[in-house]
This record gives C-alpha cells, structure tokens and sequence, in this order.
C-alpha cells in the first residue's frame, strides 16, 4: 500500500451538531452523496463525489459541542512519532494518537499559534480518492494565523516543509513545499511539490475569528456554488475573485464553518513570483 509522504494533505472531516443539515447544504453546493453513518465510530459519515471519497461529516461526542470547523489532515507514516514531534516543538495535543480500527491512526493537535489540524497514518482508509481537478474534491488549502512566525517554525520543523515566500508587499503568504532535488514532482521547482498555503491573518480578520486552515474544494462555476450556498444560508466572506490558480470565494457555512470554493478551470494573471526561505 502506498504511503503519502509526511506532511500531506490527505483527508479532511468536520463536526456538525445538526448532521443532516451539513449533509443537505454540501449536497447541493459541492454535489456530495453520502454513505451509511457508522454507529460503530460516532456516527462517522463519508461524503463522495461521483462515488469517490473526498471527506466527512460527524456529530460532536458529548462534551464536544460548540463552532463547526472543517480540519485537515497531514499524512504521517507514524502518527506517534508525528505526535512526539508536535509536542517538542511547542505544539499541543487535543487527542493522543488513537487506532480507528483498521481504517488508521490519528491525532488531533494544535500548533504553537492555535491552528488545529490532524495527523492521519493511513490503514485502508489512505485519505481523498478524488483528484483536485474534480468537481467536489479537496483541492488546497492555507494556514491562517495572526503569528506567522510560531506557524512558519513549527510546521516546517514537524513536517519537513521547504518554503518559498511570496514576493507581495500588499500580503505575507508563503508556500510549504515537500520533496525538491527529483523527489515527489509537482508545483514547485526541482521536484518540488507545494502542499499548503500559510497567510497572515490582517486586521480584515474579526478579533475573536481564530486562526483556522481554510480548506478549497473544487467546484465547476464559483459564483453559482456561491450563489447557492448563500441561498441555503452561508454568509460570503470574500470573492468571488479570479487568480492565476482559479476564480474562488470563501465563505461560512450556516453552521459556522469556514470553507472555500475554486473553480481551477477559470484563471487569470500571473502567477506570483516568490524566493525560496528554508
């Protein structure tokens, strides 16, 4: 079975007290089924699109309520290897590594900014099975924290991330990149494959929003999933707007959610130059 290199983007899930209705609204915006919940692992529902997982929905465990966020999971060959690193470098464990019957191994943690994200040791469950390309898909997604530095450090330590910054006065955004020298292919030069984004959080940014990942999933028209998707209660938070990786908006979800939307077939301008930074 192949192992995704440590550090990448392999699954994402999110806590909704009212299921259903995160199951109705990303239907309909995203173009998701779902499979049968499991009463065995919390009522833990996988969401396909065109019959390929891309990631799930649960209810809180009681005690777990409050603000719906969607979390990102970073591959890890040896979640408890990951799990020591986390914690010798400054970052705090939400739940030990914990066996998910065969499927894997995960933990949940915080780095040392308060961005939380899981660590995914794959068993048969691997992760997405869809492309990026593909309509209701994982696609990318970013690092928002107001302490760019504590973020840069500890997740470029952990994972092994290179990084390239952005060459933009106007925004403080840098690219984390795995392999280089011939390794995983991708984005990036010499090998280089860019698997997250990390943006300064500005003063645009509410006070009391905390720093969060914000996940893309693909869609084929941005502004009629916005449309949609504000129809059945999301609130827009910026966009839709055109860039070189595709027209995007993020948003909301009526539950509380943050997420994104990208359309990766509509592009314009050019692509940002940046300079490499460890």
């Amino acid at each position: 079975m192949a192992v995704q290199p440590e550090g990448t983007p392999c699954w994402a899930d999110a806590m909704f007290s009212d299921v259903e209705g995160a199951k109705s609204f990303y239907g309909e915006v995203l173009g998701w089924t779902f499979g049968e919940s499991s009463s065995d692992y919390g009522n833990y529902t996988q969401a396909y699109a065109d019959g390929k997982a891309v990631a799930a929905v649960v209810p809180p465990m009681p005690g777990q309520e409050g603000q719906s966020a969607w979390c990102l999971y970073l591959a890890s060959p040896d979640a408890a290897a990951t799990a020591a690193k986390i914690r010798d470098n400054g970052g705090e464990l939400l739940m030990e590594p914990m066996q998910v019957g065969e499927f894997g191994t995960m933990c949940l943690a915080r780095d040392p900014s308060g961005v939380a994200f899981g660590v995914w040791q794959g068993g048969v469950h691997e992760g997405f099975e869809a492309g990026p390309e593909k309509p209701g898909a994982y696609c990318w997604a970013e690092v928002f924290t107001r302490e760019t530095e504590k973020s840069d450090t500890f997740f470029q330590t952990v994972f092994g991330y290179s990084a390239k910054q952005v060459q933009d006065d106007a925004m403080d955004f840098r690219m984390y990149n795995l392999g280089g020298n011939g390794g995983n292919g991708g984005n990036g030069g010499n090998g280089e494959n860019t698997v997250l984004g990390r943006m300064r959080m500005t003063d645009d940014f509410p006070p009391e929003m905390p720093p969060y990942i914000n996940v893309y999933f693909t869609v084929g028209n941005c502004d009629g999933a916005v449309a949609t998707a504000t129809k059945l209660g999301a609130v827009l938070r910026f966009g839709p707007m055109d860039s070189p990786f595709g027209r995007f908006a993020a948003m909301s979800d009526p539950q509380g959610a943050n997420f994104s939307v990208i359309d990766v077939t509509t592009t314009a301008g050019e692509m940002p130059k940046s300079a490499d930074v460890g």
